[in-house]
């Protein structure tokens, strides 16, 4: 039997398998994009797929803590349509 990878959500801190996260990535020339494959270089965070989580972390700015970069509003509705879209 194979250990499955978890990963905690930065939004509702819940410890869930990697593959049913999103992942949010800083690159080295601070260019940030959202990363569904999860095997992008550079620092990620992870995400719950719902709208209540992208929610929480654009109201307490979590993704600017955890990646140490200003997140532009496109990435905040990238999530959202990608959120709605596995529900």
């Amino acid at each position: 039997m194979r250990k499955i990878p978890m990963r905690r959500c930065i939004a509702t801190g819940e410890q869930l398998p990697k593959k049913e996260l999103i992942r949010v990535v800083k690159n080295k020339e601070g260019e940030v994009f959202v990363d569904t494959t999860g095997k992008k270089n550079g620092r990620g965070a992870y995400i719950k797929p719902s709208v209540e989580a992208v929610a929480i972390a654009k109201k307490k700015n979590i993704f600017k803590r955890a990646l140490d970069i200003e997140i532009p509003e496109s990435i905040y509705e990238e999530l959202e349509e990608y959120a709605k879209s596995r529900s």
